[in-house]
């Protein structure tokens, strides 16, 4: 009797209520991170999100220093939370921890073990962009773009091996860049001087 009915027995959603489903919790919003995060004084400010390559296929996760600039990155199987997580330890896990202050993603699915991540990392605290807000976290944005001109929108990432990415990484940081005085994020990151000519 209800399938007959025009809406099928769906249930009318009220306007003073809260989507929930798909929805992360979040430990701290971007407008709690620290004024040093924000004015790109130190390293170890990053930027995380995923590039994705054809729907369902691998992806790429996306670190990058908010002051240098400096972009890690690494293959995963796909754009899910556990995987992510894996790779954002193993990525950062190397670094000192003056190198890792704080992690700003946006607010996808694959960023739900953050607390994991925080953990793992000695209580390396997340701070989350406001929804729809892709320029909180311009750094990464840009930086994505970069890696874009490598692997173009709905190519397949699963044929990219690690020593692929390697040299993409290296050719992307290792680029001189206005806004670090044209010196490269590599250089900034680690101080010091590449003789690249």
């Amino acid at each position: 009797m209800v399938k007959k009915l025009r809406r099928k027995g769906k249930k009318y959603k009220h306007q003073n209520q809260n989507e929930t489903r798909g929805k992360i919790v979040i430990s701290h919003t971007i407008h709690e991170r620290p004024l040093e995060g924000n004015l790109r004084c130190e390293l170890g400010h990053w930027e995380a999100d995923t590039v994705v390559g054809k729907m369902g296929g691998a992806c790429l996760i996306t670190l990058t220093d908010r002051k240098s600039r400096y972009l890690l990155a690494e293959k995963v199987p796909g754009q899910r939370a556990d995987p992510v997580k894996d790779s954002m330890i193993e990525l950062l896990k190397g670094l000192p921890k003056a190198k890792r202050r704080t992690m700003t993603p946006d607010r996808g699915k694959e960023f739900s073990f953050h607390k994991d991540v925080t953990k793992k990392l000695e209580g390396l605290p997340f701070y989350f962009a406001d929804p729809q807000s892709p320029w909180q976290r311009g750094t990464n944005e840009n930086t994505n773009g970069l890696l874009r001109e490598y692997f173009p929108k709905h190519q397949s990432l699963d044929k990219v091996t690690p020593q692929i990415l390697k040299e993409v990484l290296r050719k992307i940081n290792t680029r001189p860049r206005k806004c670090l005085n044209w010196k490269t994020p590599f250089e900034v990151f680690f101080n010091r001087v590449l003789h690249l000519i």
